[in-house]
């Protein structure tokens, strides 16, 4: 298959490219950097770099499979309106991905050792004293979800044995993880390249939207307060001082 993948969810900016090579074997190409605010200017020409290494043109591609959330809400519309731009122009659908199952797959690979079926609560930093978690079970073949992601915080945590825990969290909030001893936390990000494994089964399943239908996926509802909400709290702490 011939497949773009990009995910600026989190502080990284991860693409990957992939296409079927001369002896049958997938090819993949791949690019990781500094996302957050230099995402928005540094996704595009890092795409088309890529397309232009693998031989590619966006036209050629069967899909766009972009990190639909949860994240950063910046993160997420810069994604989600990057692959509208490149899908409309190309006639191309796209594939939002689901970008706690991205850590989950990252955490497979990295960590083949865990064996089979692979238990894992994935979970990244949401900011604010929060973090968006949900639970994946792969069985070898494929990946079921177990819960819906949700927004916790670090305490809540709660993993039984057998489980382990993958993201970005550990160094963050440390101990203050609900974990229990005994149970593995694994640094794993939503990489592009973990997009471009994930993304032939979730085609298979006819998940591939029209560019037009794509849209971002929010845990937060809201993340920061209108300038007459934060008014209205001054008064009310004005009056009861």
């Amino acid at each position: 298959m011939k497949l773009l993948a990009f995910d600026t969810s989190t502080e990284i900016l991860s693409v990957a490219v992939c296409r079927d090579g001369p002896d049958g074997l997938s090819q993949v190409l791949q690019h990781s950097g500094a996302g957050g605010a230099q995402a928005s200017a540094a996704l595009i020409p890092v795409i088309l770099s890529l397309l232009a290494q693998a031989g590619l043109r966006l036209e050629e591609l069967d899909a766009i499979a972009f990190g639909a959330g949860p994240g950063s809400f910046t993160g997420l519309r810069t994604a989600c309106s990057v692959a509208q731009g490149l899908g409309f122009g190309a006639a191309v659908p796209l594939l939002p991905v689901d970008s706690l199952l991205a850590v989950a797959e990252q955490a497979r690979l990295q960590y083949t050792a865990t064996g089979v079926p692979f238990l894992v609560l994935a979970a990244l930093d949401a900011r604010m004293d929060e973090i968006y978690a949900a639970r994946y079970v792969y069985d070898g073949l494929a990946w079921t979800q177990r819960s819906e992601a949700e927004l916790l915080r670090p305490e809540a945590m709660l993993l039984e044995p057998g489980w382990v825990l993958a993201g970005n969290v550990g160094s963050s909030y440390g101990v203050r993880l609900g974990c229990g001893s005994g149970i593995a936390v694994l640094d794993a990000m939503p990489s592009a390249a973990a997009m471009l494994r994930l993304a032939p089964a979730l085609l298979g399943a006819g998940l591939a939207v029209a560019a037009e239908h794509a849209r971002p996926r929010y845990v937060r509802d809201k993340v920061a307060k209108t300038t007459d909400e934060r008014a209205a709290e001054k008064i009310v702490a004005a009056l009861g001082a």
